[in-house]
């Protein structure tokens, strides 16, 4: 591990690169508009060690549109676009603790959202954008007017995934019980992947009765988190997918340093370890899930 001035471990640089994977996989959910370097750095970086696809994600209007650009312009990477759940609040009422971190700004109402969901649907019919999302409910710090507005643009995504035939991405943090009561009522596209699957044994049942595809993320690999090992047993082999969510969640034994596409040979080996299998039978189920799940 590299060192800082005072001779101790660098806890910001990035993690080494992993043993690579024999069999190659997809990323299905990253951001890398936020990591550093260029998008061919990544790409080329994640491709040496076998992560030769990868899913970026829109979370608000730029970030939508930036992902459909760098799709178009790169084979190896697909987009989705959308208004991330704490992004509908912070359109409606100027919240501060919205996606986009920029503090407090004047209230846009529903009119602005409804423009806003408007050039969600316009991006979401381009080729290369394969999905609309992340979206969803997110109550980790949400009032009642903020669930009220994410509730509302949920259910608009989940309309414009159905109409233009795409997959959607849903962002659940401390929402389970409504974000499948939404699904239900609304009825949920044909493809549908709970990104940084979050919930227990139990709920993976749920989703696998239901058809949904269940992503993994790094955090699979912490110690506290044997609900999701869990959910990986159980979860049927056919509906796995697995992603970064770079920058964020780094697996272990890397937790707190720079995320990026080029680590997910770690969540697959940690994966393939919970359900017993060979790590190329996973990653050969991994590639072919997120090709189908994302129709490319």
């Amino acid at each position: 591990m590299p060192s800082n001035t005072s001779g101790r471990p660098d806890k910001n640089a990035a993690p080494p690169l992993p043993e690579p994977l024999r069999v190659p996989v997809a990323d299905s959910h990253t951001h890398l508009d936020m990591q550093s370097g260029t998008v061919e750095e990544a790409l080329a970086k994640a491709a040496s060690v076998g992560v030769t696809t990868v899913v970026q994600v829109g979370c608000d209007l730029k970030g939508s549109r930036w992902a459909a650009e760098t799709a178009a312009a790169h084979d190896a990477v697909h987009a989705t676009v959308a208004l991330h759940p704490n992004e509908a609040p912070r359109i409606v009422h100027g919240d501060p603790d919205g996606w986009s971190r920029q503090g407090a700004r004047e209230p846009g109402g529903q009119a602005a959202l409804d423009d806003a969901l408007a050039e969600i649907d316009r991006l979401a019919a381009l080729e290369q954008v394969k999905g609309v999302g992340e979206t969803g409910l997110d109550y980790f710090r949400t009032g009642p007017e903020g669930k009220e507005a994410q509730e509302r643009s949920f259910r608009a995504h989940i309309e414009i995934a159905k109409r233009h035939g795409k997959a959607l991405v849903i962002h659940d943090r401390e929402a389970h019980a409504d974000v499948l009561r939404v699904l239900k009522e609304e009825g949920a596209p044909e493809r549908t992947v709970f990104h940084c699957y979050s919930g227990d044994a139990e709920m993976a049942e749920i989703c696998a009765s239901a058809g949904y595809f269940m992503s993994f993320a790094g955090n699979v690999t912490f110690k506290n988190a044997q609900n999701l090992r869990d959910a990986v047993a159980v979860a049927p082999l056919e509906l796995l997918l697995v992603e970064t969510d770079a920058p964020f969640l780094t697996p272990a034994p890397y937790r707190g340093r720079p995320n990026a596409p080029y680590l997910v040979p770690i969540t697959v080996r940690a994966m393939a370890e919970v359900r017993g299998i060979d790590e190329d039978a996973l990653a050969t189920a991994l590639g072919a899930n997120t090709a189908r799940a994302f129709g490319y």
